[in-house]
């Protein structure tokens, strides 16, 4: 079981929009040497979206190549179908990934049967420790904890990334699925109060501009530290806010630039972060300690 800091990376470009291959290998040695518990590649924050199939399984081979087994990697291998998400899955597994990732299935809003069935078909399929990944304001679909509570006793269904940043709900997760099922935060803001509940930590955004601290506010959170763990909590909001002012990767890949840790480049349909949104960002890294 991974317990803390998991980086959701992005994936470096150039101006172009092409992989910034060089720049994907120091990202992965910063995490390293920062602490990060486990490298989450080609995500929503690593721009699946836009990557095409070989580009998408070359960013997991090459991540998987720099780590070289110092900590897990989690590729992102979810689709809206079953059929791709199984193929993505094992193909992933073949270049060395530790975990899967997959996201409920986006844009064509299964039911919960329906969910429940596309997840099972895939941890029948291939066999790696995978996490579910629920983001309903990206998916336009909710998977409910029931439907959670029904694929938890699958062996290779190991874990939740809960994004929905709802504590009721991550309490009743925590306290209802086996000890050995890890419940992890999808939302920077509510985190460590989801890992003061029982929850294994953090698939973070916030950790590409402050892994160090990322890191650290997990371990407090694991080992019970709630007053330390909310006070750092507090000096990091202003990135968990300031991030987000447009969609994820946006702001974080222009305050990655702004730190000389990537060049500019982000694929359209995404664009780089508004002007007016640049004070705004730059000032979250000065008041979060991270510039």
């Amino acid at each position: 079981m991974i317990r803390g800091s998991i980086v959701a990376l992005v994936t470096p470009m150039h101006a172009n929009g092409d992989v910034d291959w060089d720049a994907l290998d120091r990202l992965v040695d910063l995490h390293l040497e920062k602490g990060t518990a486990a490298i989450g590649a080609v995500g929503t924050t690593g721009e699946s979206a836009t990557l095409d199939y070989d580009e998408h399984l070359e960013v997991i081979k090459r991540t998987v190549e720099r780590v070289a087994g110092r900590v897990p990697v989690v590729a992102g291998t979810g689709a809206n179908s079953t059929r791709e998400a199984i193929e993505m899955t094992q193909r992933a597994k073949s270049v060395g990934a530790d975990y899967s990732l997959l996201v409920t299935p986006y844009y064509n809003r299964p039911t919960q049967e329906g969910m429940y069935q596309h997840f099972r078909a895939i941890a029948d399929a291939v066999d790696i420790p995978q996490i579910l990944y629920n983001v309903p304001s990206r998916t336009g679909c909710d998977m409910k904890p029931e439907t959670v509570f029904r694929l938890a006793d699958h062996p290779n269904i190991v874990g939740i990334k809960e994004a929905t940043g709802d504590l009721q709900r991550a309490r009743e997760l925590i306290g209802n699925v086996p000890s050995d099922f890890a419940v992890y935060s999808g939302d920077d803001a509510t985190a460590i109060e989801l890992i003061l509940l029982g929850g294994q930590g953090n698939i973070s955004v916030t950790a590409n501009v402050a892994p160090g601290q990322m890191a650290e506010l997990c371990r407090l959170g694991l080992e019970g530290k709630a007053e330390e763990a909310r006070a750092l909590q507090q000096t990091l909001m202003p990135l968990h806010t300031k991030l987000f002012v447009e969609p994820n990767p946006i702001p974080v890949k222009w305050a990655m630039y702004e730190m000389g840790l990537i060049e500019r480049g982000i694929r359209l349909p995404l664009t780089v972060l508004a002007e007016q949104f640049h004070e705004e960002v730059r000032n979250a890294l000065r008041e979060s300690g991270v510039i």
